[in-house]
């Protein structure tokens, strides 16, 4: 019985001592598994709720972006088409004032013909100032209808060669005839070198609108003294520019870039003061691109004058 009991024991003492230490092996194993996969389930439910938290992040900035860009871009095109309707009521009442004031004019000299007995040097006169205000209101309808045609694209030119300085002294008087100026008014200087070709190829009724323009501009900018200088010069080999300076109001700097679009009038005083449409430079900028040129303008501020520059491929 001794040996089975030894035997038995030392039978059951094995089979003891071999579940204690399993037994605890299983459970830490199991354990450190287990801990592995929480780890593992942890970093991935991080990097996941990280993921998710980041792509949100990322849209909500691009939303957030494109939102504020949306009320930007709103809010510029607001501010333009505010501008652009105060630069249309502002062309409508100066169109108004172009086209009252010579035919309430005209109509004044009609009524006075047909009630009085008028001699005849008063009557050459009047019929003198109808005149001059019929040619207002017909430059001011030819104004118009240039500016529409001029903002239409791919238009023909109907292009011959033109002899730039015949042309732009030709522009000069009839703007001394126009302004009733005298000769120390406006004057012509010719800076291209003896023997260089002024002959552009263009259509001669845009050119010489463009050139009047720029005179007329220079002119009524220019206050009560005027003293515009037309100058004709050749920049480079393959250009010919007509320069008009004059003495006047001058153009802030950062004016220089709005001047040439459509309506547009420098505000302030002087615009109020100068009565106009806003389609002048506007006509002269489309007729240089059509041509192949270019117009600028140059000035070192109010009060000092300015200089507008109109360059054309040269033939």
């Amino acid at each position: 019985m001794p040996e089975l009991s030894i035997g038995w024991l030392g039978q059951r003492i094995p089979y003891m001592v071999g579940t204690t230490s399993k037994r605890p092996t299983f459970l830490i194993g199991a354990l450190g598994i287990c801990l592995v996969l929480m780890a593992i389930f942890l970093n991935i439910g991080w990097f996941v709720d990280n993921w998710r938290t980041g792509v949100m992040l990322v849209l909500g900035a691009i939303f957030f972006i494109l939102l504020i860009a949306g009320v930007a871009l709103n809010t510029i095109f607001l501010v333009r088409e505010m501008r652009r309707n105060e630069q249309h009521d502002a062309f409508l009442n100066s169109m108004t004032h172009e086209l009252k004031t010579p035919v309430a004019s005209i109509r004044l000299y009609l009524e006075t013909l047909q009630s009085r007995q008028v001699d005849d040097g008063k009557r050459k006169e009047f019929y003198q100032i109808m005149l001059d205000d019929t040619e207002r209101l017909h430059g001011t309808i030819e104004q118009v209808l240039r500016a529409g045609s001029a903002a239409k694209l791919g238009a023909k030119l109907n292009a011959s060669r033109i002899d730039l300085a015949v042309l732009s002294q030709e522009c000069l008087a009839l703007a001394r005839t126009r302004h009733h100026l005298g000769p120390e008014c406006l004057n012509y200087a010719q800076k291209c070198p003896s023997g260089e070709s002024t002959t552009v190829i263009g259509d001669i009724d845009e050119l010489k609108a463009a050139v009047s323009n720029l005179l007329d501009n220079a002119i009524k900018y220019s206050g009560n003294q005027v003293r515009v200088l037309l100058e004709l010069a050749r920049p480079s080999e393959r250009h010919i520019a007509v320069r008009v300076r004059d003495q006047g109001v001058g153009i802030e700097p950062s004016e220089l870039k709005h001047i040439f679009k459509r309506f547009y009038r420098i505000p302030g005083v002087v615009a109020t003061r100068v009565k106009g449409t806003g389609l002048g430079l506007f006509i002269v900028q489309s007729v240089a691109k059509k041509h192949g040129g270019r117009v600028y303008a140059e000035s070192e501020g109010a009060g000092r004058g300015s200089m507008f520059t109109l360059e054309l491929p040269v033939k």
